[in-house]
């Protein structure tokens, strides 16, 4: 059997202050950030990962390593060196494997950059959200515009040429005109990558329980569109439903996830997919599902850095029922602008094509997905009403 591509997610929690549109699991500091414990914890976590997911992870390499949080850059040079170094002795890391550190521009010290080079960071994806300050004063953010402009050009100072930045548009009160604004900051600075995605209320959070003013539907759209074609004219080509990047800079973690691959995760509220114990034999009429399993570690950092070296880190552990595989295959490929072949789909499910073959049917009829036997494409009328693709492939 083909094994599926492998990548590592390592979640630290905390941040200066919570923005209250954030649904992750972000903590906003209080005292001393507790640096040491928590690098000793990810280490016994990826440990305890990798004992109990044994053969499966048997002969794989590492292709991508993606810090999140929280606000990862809290940390300092040297702890991020710990965790990869530690990583890569318990793992194989592939030549050229992408490592990304996703940071703050309020939290950035100057001189910093140059030691998560040492480290072996290789890619910074920075929380810019906006280049207004009123909005960014809106969104809860720590950082003006003026502080990510120079944090960025840090970045760029000290060797890093794969930089993204995440963006977002339909924001408290903002026209078409301030989306734009944005994207042109975004571009003058030179990115390998942008992040481009619409402001929306998230359950449990601040914003939702107060909702600030926003944009309706139709000004969203129009936002989006115009920043598109902006973004397209500069030579960011739309891959995924919020991603655009140059030639040769997709983000080779997220990829991983749009096409269904393995990951572990480690660090308190990490998730983490694995596969292992299906085959499809070349040629055969019958496939054999994955045995696939989600795995999330407990939320609260306390809860985590108290039992990270025990199973009282994970938080759930469960088999991913072989009737969902089609609905969580497609809530991935399906954000894909150019598609996936549908070849992949066993590769990826141990399903045969078959076992999608009606809601195909059903959404190629729709004009949803594009009408070829070979791939599984969106239209552009199914990328803007994905959800209602995604239903079709919803389990009874």
């Amino acid at each position: 059997m083909n094994l599926l591509p492998l990548a590592l997610y390592i979640h630290i929690p905390w941040c200066v202050r919570k923005c209250p549109y954030c649904d992750f699991n972000s903590h906003g500091l209080r005292g001393e950030l507790p640096v040491h414990d928590y690098v000793t914890a990810l280490l016994a976590d990826l440990d305890g990962d990798l004992r109990d997911f044994g053969e499966a992870v048997a002969g794989r390499e590492i292709l991508s390593v993606f810090f999140g949080g929280g606000t990862p850059s809290l940390f300092p040079p040297d702890a991020i060196a710990r965790i990869l170094d530690g990583a890569a002795a318990r793992l194989p890391f592939a030549r050229g494997c992408e490592v990304t550190l996703e940071t703050n521009p309020g939290t950035v010290e100057h001189g910093r950059f140059d030691g998560y080079a040492r480290a072996g960071v290789n890619r910074i994806s920075f929380g810019v959200q906006s280049f207004d300050d009123e909005k960014l004063r809106a969104l809860g953010r720590i950082h003006s515009a003026g502080e990510a402009e120079d944090a960025v050009k840090q970045a760029q100072d000290a060797g890093f040429d794969n930089i993204n930045l995440d963006l977002m548009y339909a924001l408290p009160g903002q026209t078409a005109e301030g989306a734009m604004h944005d994207v042109d900051r975004a571009i003058a600075l030179g990115p390998a990558h942008l992040s481009h995605y619409q402001l929306t209320l998230e359950p449990n959070t601040e914003f939702a329980a107060h909702p600030p003013p926003l944009p309706d539907d139709d000004a969203a759209w129009d936002m989006q569109e115009a920043c598109r074609s902006r973004l397209a004219r500069a030579g960011y080509a739309q891959y995924e439903i919020s991603a655009r990047a140059r030639a040769g800079r997709r983000c080779a973690h997220n990829l991983n996830y749009w096409s269904f691959g393995d990951y572990l995760g480690i660090g308190a509220g990490a998730h983490g997919k694995m596969s292992g114990g299906g085959r499809r034999e070349a040629g055969g009429d019958v496939a054999m599902p994955l045995a696939m399993r989600r795995r999330w570690k407990v939320k609260h950092p306390r809860a985590y850095l108290e039992g990270a070296a025990t199973a009282a880190r994970i938080g759930g552990d469960a088999p991913v029922p072989h009737g969902d595989l089609p609905f969580e295959y497609m809530l991935n490929a399906l954000r894909l602008v150019d598609g996936t072949p549908l070849e992949q789909f066993p590769a990826r499910t141990g399903l045969m094509p078959a076992a999608i073959e009606t809601p195909l049917r059903a959404a190629r009829g729709r004009g949803w997905l594009e009408d070829d036997p070979r791939i599984l494409r969106a239209t552009e009328t199914g990328l803007r009403f994905l959800n209602d693709v995604l239903e079709l492939f919803m389990p009874e």
